[in-house]
């Protein structure tokens, strides 16, 4: 349904009044450095936002005219911009006469309301979240009906000195938004002060300087309140724990045993025989002839604390970090190795970007060579698996690079920097490329004159993969070369569909499985064009999206080794990946194996994990049918276990506002023999 056009000339004439008026004005900040504003204009019941983010080449531009009540609470919002990769954003909402309506390039609807809740906006500054605040807090059990649907729920979580203890503040957890809690600030008559995350905070401009210091804060407060969740839903028995009743597969043949029993003990495998499972000692979980399989990994996240729950319910038992704020990370790690935060086990990489405009602020932003190679030496010293190079790295700089890091034992990986190409890292020392947007990107563009600092390099992967010839000789030349060189491939193909399909108002095929299981806000966001995609282009971009597949499995017949990875939303996008493979028409038996014992080998860890076998740790993770015929049976996950401590994915899901795909196995713990 379309607004009243007379709603639209209410804001006409307010821009001149509202600019007159006095500005707040916020800092966005990230590992310590400004990555963008906000600034709000209040003008009696008008509010007017500008909030623009520049990080990594990309970030949203945001303009808001917001209309309140006479009781504070938002009556009516226009909205327009661009979202983080450059695609438009238009939306509005009014609330009149017992109805909301909302309206945006993705959606529209409209629900009766005897009076105001909370609109909760596709793509909004944080602002938003200020005028609900106030009302929210007010709210019985602190808790707002949320539109299109859902709720809005406020938890106070700890009392903050801010400003050399000038301006007390207090943190309160927001319920209902995401898969995780959103963090606020707000003062003592519950105005909004900012929001703080582990990867970035929006604070007033004189309170820049302790941005650090929030994030650290927000690192903290995930973890506690992961801990309360972690001593709920951690199952460990002092007892051995008999797995019963299940086919192990061999992920090295892609064969499946016949039934039998998987004992653990002390967090290892101790034993496989179908005898065991007649024991009346120990914990039994019934198998009912499923399948038994390592778990999984993932080798492309940026973890943080909350990931942890959506990993383990998804059977990924160990991650690999591809850029972080390392700090932060120490403070959460260190609660997943004690075992009091649920997690699976983290490899690291040291992040090593170079000085720019569009630089990423994540690990090291380097001015100078010299620096970047005592960012590599910082990380060999703390025993990180890689460093990761980036974006706006100078090109010379990554052979020397790559020198220093082997010399140290560490592998490297990463982008193609701006104004290289895939060739040429590989040449220069690259033991992975990250993304197969990067592995291509440099036969589709002219890599002297065209920057791949920008979203450039997600639209000319739309517009121009579809013409690639996989015959092309330089690129024949480029796989031919990473197989003589053992170089390695991180495709993220799954999250690069997302990008290439996603149209508003629609379900990319790499969502389709899993989105209407989680929270309203968190659908709504995924169903939303990311690039500007011009009428006309859709049928190219769907070419290149299929062309991206045919690349994948050229690169798996060609005997690349493949790593999986997200860099997305954990765990459910693991998922999305392996189905993506298998889409490309990689075999199921091949992708459980690169998924587990060939990730497990890619980082030195097949001693300990990545096979089901006696004295290895155990990591595992059960499934009802033959996930070896189709791989989309991993989502139903029912038990998943790391280092012997059991989770059931149900539990899990439900704790964090997710339906569940599947349910928990029958448990019989029995009593411990006294002998």
């Amino acid at each position: 349904m379309r607004l009243p056009a007379a709603y639209f000339f209410l804001f006409a004439g307010a821009s001149s009044a509202a600019a007159q008026a006095p500005q707040e004005r916020y800092a966005v900040m990230a590992s310590a450095e400004r990555m963008g504003h906000l600034h709000v204009t209040r003008s009696g019941t008008r509010v007017e936002t500008d909030f623009r983010v520049d990080n990594n080449g990309r970030g949203p531009k945001i303009k808001e005219t917001w209309q309140l009540g006479a009781d504070g609470l938002p009556r009516e919002l226009v909205l327009s911009g661009s979202t983080t990769y450059g695609s438009p954003a238009k939306e509005s909402f009014h609330w009149r006469d017992g109805r909301a309506e909302w309206r945006s390039l993705n959606d529209h609807g409209s629900a009766p309301a005897a009076r105001p809740g909370a609109y909760l906006p596709i793509d909004a500054s944080p602002y938003y979240l200020a005028l609900y605040l106030p009302a929210l807090l007010a709210a019985p059990e602190r808790t707002l009906p949320a539109w299109p649907s859902g709720s809005l729920r406020a938890e106070r979580v700890r009392d903050v000195p801010l400003g050399g203890r000038q301006r007390p503040a207090t943190v309160w957890a927001l319920w209902g938004l995401d898969l995780k809690p959103e963090f606020i600030l707000a003062d003592s008559s519950g105005g909004w002060m900012g929001s703080l995350s582990s990867w970035y905070v929006v604070v007033p401009e004189d309170l820049a300087k302790e941005s650090e210091a929030l994030g650290k804060l927000a690192v903290s407060l995930e973890a506690e309140l992961l801990g309360r969740l972690t001593q709920r839903l951690a199952h460990r028995w002092e007892q051995p724990v008999r797995v019963r009743n299940v086919r192990v597969l061999d992920p090295a043949t892609g064969a499946l045993s016949d039934p039998t029993t998987v004992v653990t003990y002390g967090g290892r495998i101790t034993a496989i025989a179908p005898d065991l499972g007649k024991s009346d000692s120990g914990v039994v979980i019934e198998g009912e002839g499923g399948t038994l399989l390592p778990g999984l990994f993932d080798l492309h996240a940026h973890y943080g604390t909350w990931e942890g729950p959506l990993d383990l319910a998804a059977g990924v038992t160990t991650v690999r970090d591809m850029g972080n704020t390392d700090a932060q990370l120490d403070v959460t790690l260190r609660g997943v190795e004690s075992g009091a935060l649920m997690g699976p086990s983290v490899m690291r990489s040291g992040f090593i970007e170079g000085r720019s405009e569009f630089a990423a602020r994540d690990g090291f932003v380097a001015d100078s060579l010299a620096a970047a190679l005592e960012a590599v030496r910082w990380s060999a010293a703390r025993g990180y698996h890689q460093v990761k190079l980036y974006n706006s790295l100078p090109p010379d700089w990554v052979a020397p690079i790559a020198r220093e890091a082997h010399r140290l034992g560490l592998r490297v990986a990463g982008h193609v920097p701006a104004f290289s190409s895939s060739p040429r890292v590989v040449r220069d020392g690259y033991d992975e490329i990250t993304h197969i947007n990067q592995l291509l990107l440099s036969f589709l563009i002219d890599t002297d004159k065209e920057d791949t600092r920008t979203p450039f390099r997600f639209t000319a992967l739309g517009l121009r993969t579809a013409q690639l010839s996989l015959q092309d000789p330089r690129f024949q030349q480029l796989v031919a070369e990473m197989r003589q060189r053992g170089v390695a491939h991180d495709p993220t193909i799954a999250t690069f569909q997302s990008l290439l399909l996603a149209r508003p108002g629609a379900v990319t095929v790499v969502d389709s499985a899993w989105l209407n299981h989680v929270p309203a806000p968190v659908q709504r966001s995924r169903k939303v064009a990311l690039l500007d995609i011009k009428p006309g282009e859709d049928a190219v971009y769907r070419a290149s999206s299929q062309k991206l597949r045919d690349a994948l499995k050229l690169l798996f017949d060609r005997g690349i080794r493949l790593v999986p990875g997200t860099d997305d939303t954990p765990g459910l996008m693991l998922h999305s990946e392996l189905e993506e493979w298998q889409r490309a028409g990689i075999p199921p038996r091949d992708i459980l194996r690169l998924a587990t014992l060939g990730a497990a080998e890619h980082l030195g860890l097949a001693h300990e994990v990545g096979a089901i076998a006696r004295g290895r740790r155990a990591d595992l993770m059960l499934v009802p049918g033959d996930p070896t015929r189709d791989v989309a049976v991993l989502r139903q996950a029912r038990m998943v276990m790391k280092d012997g401590v059991v989770y059931f994915p149900d539990e899990i899901h439900s704790a964090i506002g997710v339906r569940p795909f599947g349910r928990r196995p029958a448990v019989r713990e029995a009593v411990a023999s006294t002998r």
